[in-house]
């Protein structure tokens, strides 16, 4: 067999991410055949096809999905090869959960004011998190829960607060609850919280756990309300419901069904949502900044510095937070 070439494997993954072939084509700045000759190519060397036609686009197969994780890997190694070739700096890898959430748009703020700043983001997902790429080396800093998951962090990788982002409800507009200015969490009680993601195991599953076991409220997790975990392949299979949208549809047919978001995430609009503060306490979710003790990044110093000055300490702690997080995020950097 031949050595497997890296463009068809790039165009692999940017088809499972676009789920169209016409849109892997625009992020390569390739056309469209271009893409499938790539694709048609890889298929060749591999000896199985990759992916199925589906009315909306494309689906991948069982094969596909093997071979994914390794394409993953693949692509990542050979980025880290060349960039270990370069004499000067590479960009400063920053890893956040996708660009809904509020750290995405705190790095925005960051670069937006900091147009020198050579930063590459990292996109994560619920399946590979902003924990597991500090913890695989595949970022020099991320944006996340420090505590809970599955995965540890060791005594090498630092971390300062970076957010408290307060949770609100959602609710659809025929609730019993939609009314009101705002909730408290007993009033919540008697309604149960849908939280799709925290059926993954990770740090914010743990933090809706306890969450629930402080304030009493019922967190159902998975595709449906108490149903089946989520998959990383859902959207990518065209498995149903997924997403925020989806999720939406569910509260809005609901007089009983509640979610919740974080105060600065850019959830989809929805002409019957309505989002009510919640008090009394308010709980919020804790975002550090973490990176590993040895890395030496030039960048990296200006970026801490700047989310210990930007920290919004001020509202830490009047907040709900779990144990395991309080005293770091009460507390005020360095002390």
């Amino acid at each position: 067999m031949s050595d497997l070439d890296l463009a068809a494997v790039r165009a692999f993954m940017a088809a499972v991410e676009e789920g169209q072939f016409g849109h892997a084509a625009d992020v390569l700045g390739i056309t469209q055949q271009g893409v499938s000759k790539r694709i048609a190519k890889l298929e060749s060397q591999l000896g199985v096809r990759l992916f199925d036609r589906v009315p909306t686009g494309i689906a991948v197969t069982a094969a596909g999905m093997r071979v994914l994780p390794r394409a993953r890997s693949l692509l990542s190694a050979a980025d880290d090869m060349v960039a270990a070739a370069r004499p000067e700096p590479r960009p400063l890898r920053v890893a956040i959960m996708g660009e809904r959430h509020a750290t995405w748009q705190s790095m925005r703020y960051y670069l937006d004011r900091h147009p020198e700043a050579d930063i590459d983001i990292v996109p994560t997902t619920a399946f590979r998190s902003c924990r597991d790429a500090i913890i695989d080396a595949r970022a020099d800093a991320a944006f996340a829960r420090p505590t809970g998951g599955p995965r540890a962090l060791s005594s090498e990788i630092a971390r300062t607060p970076a957010y408290v982002e307060p949770l609100h409800l959602l609710v659809g507009k025929d609730h019993p609850l939609a009314a009101r200015q705002a909730v408290t969490p007993e009033q919540i009680v008697p309604y149960p919280m849908w939280v799709p993601g925290a059926s993954v195991p990770s740090e914010w599953a743990d933090f809706y756990r306890e969450w629930s076991e402080f304030s009493g409220i019922t967190v159902l997790t998975g595709r449906t309300p108490g149903g089946l975990p989520e998959r990383e392949d859902d959207r990518i299979t065209h498995r149903r419901p997924y997403g925020l949208e989806a999720a939406f549809d569910r509260v809005v047919a609901s007089d009983t069904l509640v979610t919740c978001c974080g105060d600065g995430i850019r959830a989809p609009w929805h002409p019957h949502i309505r989002r009510l503060p919640i008090v009394d306490p308010t709980p919020a979710y804790p975002h550090a900044l973490l990176w590993a003790t040895a890395n030496i990044h030039p960048a990296l110093p200006h970026l801490i510095a700047y989310t210990q000055e930007n920290y919004n300490s001020d509202i830490a702690r009047d907040c709900w937070l779990p144990d395991a997080d309080r005293s770091m995020f009460v507390a005020m950097p360095g002390t």
